[in-house]
């Protein structure tokens, strides 16, 4: 009987102890997952790439001392002998502009190879700089990693001097032999240009354009490459720095082939029902040889300038509040943190009204002349037609307001505005808006005014 006694109140001890168990463990609390991507989605190097905003382009070769864009590909290697060349500055003048890659121009469309190519003879290692011994990429990418940037280059198809060109096998054989020597004797390349210029005149030539992407795709599979279509970075469409009101990173690239005539429109504002994601990059008309000290010292300046802009953002004092929250973790206060790509505000899905509001905490206005929109585009761009107002009234155009993406900065056209809230309302997209990063800045160097009295003349 004893024992009985004792193994019954063993049990009873036993399933008391669960019982307390039970009621004393701390309750869990369930995340709620991140909505569904809108496909297409950018690869981790495109992401890399967006981050990046500002690239340098350095163009040096026979051009620099023929004062031509476009070589005709019968220069003498003899006229290549720079007695100032320095990489250093170039790398140094990047890294003082908060630069983070540096592209150069290995070959151009002369055909004149930078560094001493053992497939042809038109190279540095014919010219009497540094008596043929001289390599610039090799010069260029021991600069910019010296100083923590990383590279990029630019092989051009067109060869204007090369007898194999026209002759596609040959020729052909000939360029990924290059883009060999160049993607495993430099270390680690982030972006590699494949321009589609050709002149008028130019002689047909057939490119094997997979042939070479996917070779390069295997020496260096971080890279980023860019051609008129892609496959990771477009041309976006002209040299004048501008990409297009609306500018998808979305694109077809099936509606694009690289030099063709016609498709700088679609290059320049991409397409919201884009199958692939190929951003635009902006570039700019070339300038050449050794930075001067003036372009040097405006470089600094913009850094400066775009830092003194975007420091301070007006809304990280701010109430925000939303439509709508889908979960604990996408709450509106993610637009106001240090991550501009991984956190977000997300709004319910089961709701048709969708928009955040910034509004400032007790009697003083916001004041400010510039607006900052940045989309989680991590999970995809979504984002078209949207409207910003300040106190109800609303101030910016809505021929402008078609796209967000990376990121959309917002000048107020009319100058400096004030008032207590900002509210940005989203009307068209592809799927619920995320945004990760909203701001609000002062341009103390924006002045409408001042500008429309400055002849254009």
């Amino acid at each position: 009987m004893a024992k009985i006694m004792g193994h019954h109140c063993s049990s009873i001890f036993f399933l008391t102890f669960l019982h307390l168990l039970h009621f004393s463990s701390p309750k869990l609390e369930v995340s709620t997952p991140p909505p569904l991507p809108i496909l297409p989605l950018p690869s981790f190097s495109q992401l890399k790439w967006q981050q990046r905003e500002v690239i340098m382009f350095l163009h040096f070769g026979p051009n620099t001392f023929t004062d031509s864009e476009w070589g005709t590909g019968a220069e003498s290697p003899a006229i290549f002998n720079p007695t100032a060349l320095n990489a250093t500055q170039w790398a140094a003048t990047a890294a003082a502009a908060g630069i983070s890659l540096m592209i150069l121009t290995a070959k151009h469309h002369d055909g004149f190879c930078l560094w001493p190519s053992k497939y042809t003879t038109h190279s540095v290692s014919r010219s009497p700089w540094k008596n043929g011994q001289g390599d610039v990429v090799e010069e260029f990418v021991t600069a910019a990693t010296a100083h923590g940037i990383d590279v990029g280059l630019y092989l051009s198809p067109w060869d204007r001097h090369d007898r194999r060109y026209s002759h596609d096998l040959p020729y052909n054989e000939y360029y990924l032999a290059q883009l060999q020597e160049l993607l495993k004797r430099y270390g680690n390349v982030k972006e590699i240009w494949f321009d589609g210029a050709k002149g008028q005149n130019a002689p047909n030539m057939s490119y094997y354009f997979s042939d070479w992407f996917a070779m390069v795709k295997e020496l260096q599979s971080s890279i980023n490459i860019f051609s008129d279509a892609g496959p990771d970075v477009r041309w976006v469409g002209n040299e004048k720095g501008f990409a297009g009101t609306s500018c998808w990173s979305t694109i077809n690239r099936t509606s694009l082939a690289i030099g063709a005539e016609g498709i700088t429109p679609y290059l320049n504002k991409g397409d919201p029902r884009g199958r692939d994601w190929v951003p635009p990059e902006c570039d700019v008309s070339i300038r050449e040889g050794l930075i001067p000290q003036k372009d040097a010292q405006v470089l600094k300046q913009f850094k400066n300038t775009i830092d003194r802009i975007f420091t301070t953002n007006l809304a990280q004092n701010c109430s925000i509040k939303a439509s709508s929250q889908r979960g604990q973790e996408f709450g509106p206060q993610n637009v106001i943190d240090d991550d501009h790509l991984w956190t977000y505000w997300a709004p319910k899905e089961d709701v048709d009204d969708h928009w955040i509001e910034v509004r400032s905490q007790g009697n003083e206005q916001l004041r400010f002349n510039v607006v900052r929109i940045q989309e989680a585009i991590g999970l995809g761009q979504r984002i078209g037609r949207h409207e910003i107002y300040l106190d109800g009234k609303r101030i910016v155009d809505e021929r402008e307001s078609r796209s967000i993406g990376y990121k959309r900065l917002y000048r107020i056209k009319s100058g400096v505005v004030c008032g207590y809230a900002l509210k940005v309302r989203f009307i068209e997209f592809k799927g619920v808006p995320l945004i990760s990063s909203l701001g609000l800045h002062l341009d103390p160097f924006w002045n409408p005014i001042r500008l429309s009295s400055v002849p254009t003349n």
